[in-house]
């Protein structure tokens, strides 16, 4: 009995022996498969996983457009008509004080330069001011004391009296990706100052013809970028820049539809800005001084014409008017190149340079008629 008792006492030992090496095992096992799960050696959790992981790159995102907003927000800004002048039904001019937001800009060099659209500063009898705000909310203003203007693309610099700004960095347009993230910014209807949004690059290349209700005329914008960020009336002229916060276009137009903005690609202001400093501080582009009408070769052939620009216009003093050049010309060739849906007038004139003398070939009375003209500057309007 006594014997029975100490085999049952030795087997009951040895039982707890094994029992505490497979308790020691079996933490190891836990530890090892821990450590490999904080290495990212094993995957976690199937469905609390995928939850992390969703959660995290809502969270990078949010960031990487917080982060560009605090970098761009104050070279960002607000264009402003000071003590705005209108004609009323009678012709007379009419002053309203105090400012009216129009438009945005942003601040492309220390010294007080700011890129914006031209249809934002239009309006030649308007005195228009530049509010910059930082990130704490202070504001500085600057009235606006010169205008530029770019008579082939929408565009504009300005120039204000201030030091110590900060410019922002400008990116490439050649590379642009559908798809890639964007952030716009702008002085949406020209009362919510620094408005941010975000969206992707919709398309590429795109042409529109938007109004300018200042001038009463639409212009032809070709190769534009095309967002899905909401742009306003009072974006134009923002920035609309990348994830690391360089621009890479400028807000310019929208169109009759939700989520369709447009963009001039930021290369085109890069050669208005670096041509801008290379003359002295001047815009300076060929003029011709004609407005016209294409004439297409459908229209041509059932009005016994040659197809090209029916002149419309001349404009007194110009190099059209002292070349020769009458209204109801219709210029068929210009410096050797005809005149169709292809090969357009004003791309060859941008092609040109002030003071380059161009042959001019044009229909008049059934006769064809050779000119030569000297091009001018276009005026700073």
């Amino acid at each position: 009995m006594k014997e029975n008792s100490f085999q049952n006492i030795r087997s009951s030992s040895k039982i707890g022996k094994f029992g505490i090496i497979l308790l020691i095992l079996a933490l190891w096992i836990l530890s090892v498969v821990l450590v490999l799960r904080v290495f990212g050696k094993l995957p976690q959790n199937t469905g609390q996983n995928t939850s992390t992981r969703e959660i995290n790159r809502v969270v990078d995102e949010e960031s990487v457009v917080i982060d560009v907003v605090e970098k761009v927000s104050p070279s960002v800004v607000s264009i402003a008509v000071k003590d705005r002048v209108t004609i009323d039904f009678f012709g007379t001019p009419q002053k309203r004080e105090g400012e009216s937001g129009i438009g945005t800009g942003f601040v492309v060099s220390e010294d007080g330069l700011i890129m914006t659209n031209k249809h934002v500063v239009g309006e030649g009898n308007q005195k228009y001011v530049a509010i910059i705000r930082d990130n704490e909310g202070s504001e500085k203003r600057y009235d606006v004391v010169e205008i530029n203007r770019d008579p082939f693309n929408d565009l504009a610099i300005v120039k204000v009296d201030a030091s110590g700004l900060k410019p922002l960095e400008l990116g490439d347009s050649d590379h642009l990706k559908v798809g890639q993230k964007v952030v716009a910014f702008g002085n949406a209807l020209g009362r919510f100052e620094n408005t941010v949004t975000s969206g992707v690059v919709s398309g590429l290349g795109r042409g529109v013809s938007p109004y300018d209700p200042s001038t009463g005329t639409t212009e032809t914008l070709d190769d534009l970028i095309q967002t899905d960020a909401a742009i306003n009336p009072g974006n134009s002229g923002g920035p609309l820049v990348n994830t690391t916060g360089q621009v890479i276009g400028i807000n310019t137009a929208t169109a009759s539809a939700d989520n369709i903005g447009f963009a001039i690609k930021i290369n085109v202001a890069k050669q208005l800005l670096e041509e801008f400093r290379g003359s002295g501080g001047k815009i300076s582009r060929p003029f011709l001084g004609v407005r016209y009408s294409h004439v297409s070769r459908d229209v041509a052939l059932l009005n016994d014409v040659p197809a090209g620009e029916l002149v419309r216009d001349v404009v007194d003093g110009s190099a059209a008017d002292r070349g020769g050049i009458e209204v109801g010309d219709i210029i068929v060739e210009f410096d050797g190149q005809k005149l169709d849906e292809e090969s357009q007038l004003t791309d060859i004139i941008r092609s040109k340079k002030v003071s380059d003398s161009v042959r001019v070939r044009v229909f008049r009375d059934k006769k064809t008629l050779d000119f030569t003209v000297v091009l001018g500057e276009a005026p700073n309007e």
